[in-house]
C-alpha cells in the first residue's frame, strides 16, 4: 500500500506456510482481500512476495505467470519486492543455518536470484515508478567462510548478478536491485561489515573488469552501485545494537543504496538485581525451526551467540546486562509477558525514514508467527498482519 508519505508499505508473504507455487498463490488469494478489508484500504496494494526456488521455477511458466498477473490486476495489487533469502523450505521443518544455503559462492544462488529478478521485472512492467528489489542472504553463514578465496567467490557471484541486472534493465526498462541483508552470525553481520565488503570487493575495478570479461557485459562501478545495495532488517540491527542514524550515514557516505527496510522487533531483556534468570523468560522462544542469534551487552562490550540455547547455557544465572534475541515479533507489541521488545528502536528507525526518506520500500516481516507462544496468537493471522500494517502507518505519521 502507498502511504501518505509516499512509502510502498507491505508485509512479507513468508508468514504464510507454503513452498510450492500453488500453495503460495492460494495463500495470497485467501489473505490479501482480508488484510485489505481490515485496513479499509482501496488503493494499489503492495505485495511482498516470497518465492522458494521451486515456486519461482513454476511461476515462470507462461500460463502461471499470466494467471498471477491477472490476479494482481483484478485485485489492484502490485509486487515491488521479492524476498529471495530462503531458497528452500521455510516452515514446518528445521531451518536454522540451512536458510543461508546455497550461498553466494554457488551457481544455484545466482540462477535462483536471476530468475526472481526476471519475474519481478515482468510483474513491474507497468510500474516504471518503482525500483524493484530482491532481498538476499548476507553472503553466507559466517562459519562457512574460511578463506579469502571464499570471499572473492561471494563477490564474483554478486557481480555476475549485477551484470545480469544491467542487461535486464536495458531489455525491459525496469530497474531491479539486489539487496544484501546483514544478519547476526553471518558473513555480513553489521552495516560496517557490509560497507567494508562493498568497498573492498564490489566497488573495485579489478573485480568488475574480471566479471565484465567473463559475462560480456560492460559493467562499471556505477552500475554496481545502482544494482547492488542493502536491505536493512530492523530486528537484525537492533540485535546488533547498531546506531541507526550512524549506520544510515555510513551507507550514504559509501554510496550504498538502501533498497528495502524490513520492519520487525526483536526480543529484549534488561536484567537487574532480583530479575529472573534468562532461561526463565527466554527458553520458550528456543524453537527447533529458526536460528535465534543472541547479542549480550556487558560492561566489556558485546558478546555474540549463534543460537539461543548456546546463550542460555553460557548464562545459567541472572547478571546485570542486556540481551537482544533475533526473533521477529509483532511490531505492535512493546512487551511480551516478562520479556521486552525492541519496539522503541523500530520507532526510531521509522522516524528516521520519515525525516530522511532514505528508502521508499518498507516490508513488515513477522515470519515467526507459527512459533510464537500461543497467547500471542489470539487473533487470526490476517488480523495480526493488518494490525501490524496499521501500526506502522500510524507510526510514520508521528
Amino acid at each position: 500500500m502507498k502511504t501518505a508519505g509516499g512509502f510502498h508499505l507491505t508485509y512479507c508473504s513468508n508468514i504464510h506456510p507454503g513452498e510450492s507455487w500453488p500453495e503460495v498463490s492460494a495463500a495470497l488469494a485467501a489473505a490479501l482481500p482480508k488484510v485489505r478489508a481490515q485496513l479499509g484500504f482501496e488503493g494499489p496494494f503492495a505485495v511482498g512476495l516470497r518465492l522458494s526456488a521451486v515456486a519461482a521455477l513454476a511461476l515462470e511458466e507462461p500460463a502461471a505467470l499470466e494467471t498471477f498477473r491477472d490476479f494482481l490486476t483484478r485485485g489492484n495489487y502490485y509486487v515491488p519486492t521479492i524476498n529471495g533469502f530462503p531458497y528452500g523450505a521455510f516452515h514446518g521443518t528445521r531451518v536454522k543455518e540451512r536458510v543461508y544455503l546455497p550461498d553466494w559462492r554457488s551457481p544455484d544462488r545466482l540462477e535462483y536470484t536471476n530468475r526472481l529478478a526476471r519475474l519481478l521485472a515482468t510483474l513491474l512492467a507497468d510500474r516504471l515508478d518503482v525500483v524493484g528489489s530482491v532481498s538476499t542472504v548476507p553472503g553466507a553463514f559466517r562459519a562457512d567462510i574460511r578463506s579469502h578465496s571464499d570471499v572473492v567467490a561471494l563477490a564474483a557471484g554478486m557481480l555476475r548478478h549485477a551484470a545480469y541486472l544491467k542487461t535486464l534493465r536495458e531489455k525491459t526498462g525496469i530497474l531491479v536491485a539486489l539487496a544484501l541483508e546483514p544478519e547476526p552470525a553471518c558473513f555480513l553481520e553489521t552495516v560496517d561489515d557490509a560497507v567494508s565488503f562493498f568497498e573492498s570487493h564490489l566497488f573495485t575495478n579489478e573485480a568488475i573488469v574480471g566479471v565484465s570479461h567473463e559475462t560480456g557485459v560492460a559493467l562499471t562501478v556505477e552500475d554496481v552501485r545502482t544494482h547492488v545495495g542493502v536491505c536493512l532488517d530492523v530486528c537484525h540491527m537492533a540485535v546488533e545494537f547498531e546506531d541507526p542514524s550512524a549506520a544510515i550515514d555510513r551507507l550514504a557516505r559509501a554510496g550504498i543504496h538502501v533498497r528495502k527496510v524490513q520492519l520487525s522487533s526483536a526480543l529484549r531483556i534488561q536484567e537487574a538485581a532480583g530479575a529472573p534468570a534468562p532461561a526463565t523468560v527466554l527458553a520458550r522462544f528456543a524453537d527447533d525451526t529458526y536460528l535465534h542469534q543472541v547479542v549480550v551487552r556487558r560492561s566489556g562490550g558485546l558478546v555474540r551467540y549463534t543460537d539461543l540455547p548456546e546463550a542460555l547455557a553460557a548464562h545459567p544465572s541472572s547478571v546485570p546486562e542486556e540481551w537482544r534475541v533475533h526473533c521477529h515479533v509483532p511490531v505492535f507489541l512493546p512487551r511480551m509477558a516478562k520479556t521486552g521488545t525492541t519496539q522503541e528502536y523500530l520507532q526510531a528507525v521509522l522516524q528516521l525514514l520519515r525525516l530522511r526518506r532514505f528508502c521508499p520500500m518498507l516490508e513488515v516481516e513477522t515470519y515467526t508467527w507459527d512459533v510464537l507462544p500461543a497467547e500471542y496468537r489470539t487473533v487470526d493471522m490476517h488480523t495480526a498482519i493488518a494490525r501490524e500494517l496499521a501500526w506502522v502507518t500510524t507510526a510514520l505519521q508521528r
